[in-house]
């Protein structure tokens, strides 16, 4: 059976060209949605809606830096266009991971470049899109290091940790509007951000600590993000889905 549980609905994802936001794009094309692909390199966002074409689907390519509010106003305005049409669905997913520093040899201008993206980057980005929202759903993409430890990762843990505590203000805000939000919470997901950071050395260290013995993949995110954008989560919201093939469930691994 083929889902169309998108069909004339339009959704925007930030951090579309590569990794996670790449297969979310493809994954809500398939099923029918008008996509809209942001990200700050026009190159990996034009070749994703290449594919999507190619396979029938429809999309669009808008370059923006979410860290700049009033790139995210001309971005939102291109959507929506001078009819001020809808906007169905937001996946939050653009951020940036850093080095793997202690937090007490952080400075403080890296970590402001964490937050000028990570957090007001995604609350502006939610922000701009709130007002042409009618009902639908909005996705954050956070990370399983706000509830576990991942020790270099401190100042990015905290960005995406804020980023719960703000869904689940807005969840609770804009519940009266027949909008949800919520997260997700992916674990070790091979994308090229993490190939900057993580050798294969390492990788596999961590993919013996997942009960399912592997890291994951941005295929492996997809449909969660897809089921909470669609109609099938209407009465979820306010919730952290966590995706990491069980790294963060404790108990021994045998």
């Amino acid at each position: 059976m083929v889902l169309s549980r998108f069909e004339n609905k339009t959704i925007v994802v930030t951090g579309a060209g590569t990794g996670m936001g790449r297969a979310a794009a493809m994954r809500l094309a398939s099923e029918g949605a008008k996509t809209v692909l942001v990200g700050r390199r026009r190159e990996p966002l034009e070749h994703v809606v290449d594919e999507i074409v190619a396979k029938g689907g429809i999309a669009s390519a808008i370059v923006c830096d979410i860290s700049s509010d009033a790139a995210l106003t001309d971005m939102v305005q291109r959507v929506v266009g001078d009819d001020g049409r809808r906007i169905d669905g937001l996946f939050a997913n653009a951020g940036v991971f850093g080095e793997f520093r202690p937090l007490a040899e952080t400075d403080i201008a890296y970590f402001e470049g964490l937050i000028a993206t990570n957090l007001l980057g995604t609350f502006l980005t939610i922000k701009h899109c709130l007002p042409f929202l009618e009902g639908g759903a909005i996705v954050i993409n956070a990370s399983w290091t706000v509830n576990s430890v991942m020790p270099g990762a401190g100042a990015y843990a905290s960005t995406k940790g804020a980023l719960i505590a703000m869904m689940h203000t807005l969840a609770a805000e804009q519940g009266p509007r027949n909008i949800r939000v919520n997260a997700i919470s992916p674990g070790i997901i091979l994308t090229p951000m993490a190939d900057e950071v993580l050798d294969h050395e390492f990788c596999a260290r961590l993919a013996s600590h997942a009960h399912l013995r592997r890291n994951g993949t941005p295929e492996d995110i997809e449909g969660t993000v897809a089921w909470l954008l669609s109609e099938d989560a209407r009465f979820v919201t306010g919730q952290d889905i966590v995706v990491d093939g069980g790294f963060t469930l404790g108990g021994p691994r045998g």
